[in-house]
């Protein structure tokens, strides 16, 4: 049976006279909270204040979710708003539904069906990531690797230079590394790194999504230019730091 969007409401003003309204002492009354569920891409919520009225969204995935696990939800969304730490009971009780292997793949199928992925092109003006992906395979996969969908980013992002999207099947590189200024070596490494998600799937352990297992990193290590890729990244960093330091 889904939640009313009076009991709703309820654990949210439940979940700020907790934590005390945080700093600002911000304490809504029940009428200021507004509950929905809404059909996100996945299984995400959000929570914002607008003109002294809190709004709360909550993925439709938790229209049938037990009343303990609202609950716990809306003392993690709050602890979020208020920058306090939500109690650990409520972040176990939330993670533990939250992670069960049947809402995972529900969520995976909403993202496909209701989200919408980017895509460009594979070919950049300075490497193509096809020809990368299928020498990487051959290499380091024994070339029985699925190619998934490569596109290079639509925006030069440099805070995430490659992310692996396993509902839609995906990798995506940053176009800032479509660069000559960016050896070939470093990108097929970020190529690398990605292609690894796929060999190495998310791991639930304990309540949590690990993406980097041990297993993972044992692979990543043996890379054959690994400390050199991890010393280009640190150099990169460092320079986005001493960057974004001078414009302060």
């Amino acid at each position: 049976m889904s939640q009313s969007n009076l009991h709703l409401s309820k654990v949210i003003h439940d979940a700020f006279r907790h934590f005390g309204g945080g700093r600002k002492r911000f304490q809504p009354d029940l009428a200021a909270i507004e509950v929905k569920f809404y059909p996100y891409a996945g299984l995400h919520h959000t929570i914002r204040v607008r003109a002294g009225r809190v709004y709360v969204r909550i993925s439709d995935l938790l229209e049938s979710a037990p009343p303990e696990v609202i609950r716990a939800l809306a003392f993690l969304l709050v602890a979020r708003l208020l920058s306090r730490k939500a109690p650990r009971d409520h972040e176990r009780t939330y993670r533990a539904y939250a992670f069960k292997p049947e809402l995972l793949r529900a969520s995976d199928l909403t993202r496909r069906q209701r989200g919408r992925k980017m895509i460009s092109t594979s070919s950049g003006r300075v490497y193509d990531l096809e020809r990368m992906f299928a020498r990487l395979n051959r290499r380091h996969f024994g070339g029985e690797m699925e190619m998934p969908v490569l596109t290079w980013s639509q925006r030069r992002t440099r805070s995430i230079l490659g992310h692996h999207d396993a509902a839609h099947n995906t990798i995506t590189i940053s176009k800032t590394l479509d660069s000559a200024d960016v050896p070939e070596w470093f990108v097929e490494y970020i190529m690398f790194h990605e292609m690894l998600h796929i060999k190495h799937p998310a791991r639930i352990i304990k309540g949590r999504r690990y993406y980097h297992t041990q297993a993972f990193r044992t692979d990543e290590r043996n890379y054959p230019r690994y400390q050199q890729a991890q010393d280009w990244l640190d150099r990169v960093i460092r320079r986005r730091q001493e960057i974004r330091a001078r414009a302060a």
